[in-house]
């Protein structure tokens, strides 16, 4: 598949927030030094959504307040299915870049991809109920990738595997590790990670998916900040 390099394309970012009452840590690593995107900079694990994460099946899928709000936001651009890929995609990223599983067992109810052959070994589903949409970034024009990147928060407990072995990661991001919130600062960050890290700060003491999600929309036209509320659940049934 050839890809639209000037094409601003759909993607997931996944942060992992472990011991957030008592000791809050992070799961990030670091970017090649020859990498297109954000080259040697620590980043959350994540990328951009495949054609084939809207076919792939999930145990349960997001929250229905981050679902709606999502629809929300697309509703002018986008079908409502790319939600079910975007949570897809949170989770394949995961997967592929740490090792790590965010999922429920069961078994498979269709043939794995070849993207999540290894993933269905481990005998899971993927599950989506523990992420909350909390975040969305667009990339600022002139950059060698643009994403439309929407942030996705997960409880480390909700995590079917070992929160230290990376053993099953790709060498996509390296030096992975579980970096102190109060210490992430200190590292190489992209200016967009440091905003997320703050709305992540605020987050520490509540677990319930937010009100409002901040929106950092970089166009060609206009840099801006706006605040998505989503729509009520009627709202949504009449395709409001």
């Amino acid at each position: 598949m050839t890809i639209d390099k000037t094409a601003i394309r759909n993607a997931s970012t996944v942060i992992v927030l472990r011991d957030r009452t008592s000791d809050p840590h992070i799961l990030m690593g670091q970017r090649g030094s020859k990498a297109a995107f954000m080259p040697n900079k620590f980043v959350f694990p994540g990328g951009a959504v495949d054609a084939e994460d809207a076919s792939v099946p999930l145990a349960q899928g997001l929250p229905e307040i981050c679902k709606n709000r999502l629809i929300d936001d697309l509703r002018d651009d986008t079908p409502e299915m790319i939600t079910h890929a975007l949570a897809v995609a949170a989770i394949r990223e995961l997967w592929e870049e740490t090792g790590q599983i965010l999922g429920v067992p069961g078994d498979w109810t269709t043939t794995p991809t070849p993207d999540w052959t290894e993933f269905a070994t481990t005998g899971h589903v993927p599950s989506a109920h523990g992420l909350q949409f909390v975040f969305r970034a667009i990339t600022p024009p002139g950059r060698p990738r643009r994403f439309d990147a929407r942030f996705f928060l997960v409880d480390a407990a909700e995590l079917a595997s070992d929160l230290d072995d990376f053993s099953r990661a790709c060498d996509e991001l390296s030096h992975l590790q579980w970096v102190p919130l109060t210490k992430a600062r200190e590292f190489d960050l992209p200016f967009i990670t440091e905003v997320v890290l703050a709305e992540v700060e605020g987050r520490l003491n509540d677990q319930t998916p937010p009100t409002s999600v901040p929106f950092f929309k970089n166009t060609d036209e206009a840099t801006y900040f706006k605040q998505l509320h989503g729509r009520t659940a009627s709202d949504a049934d009449l395709g409001g």
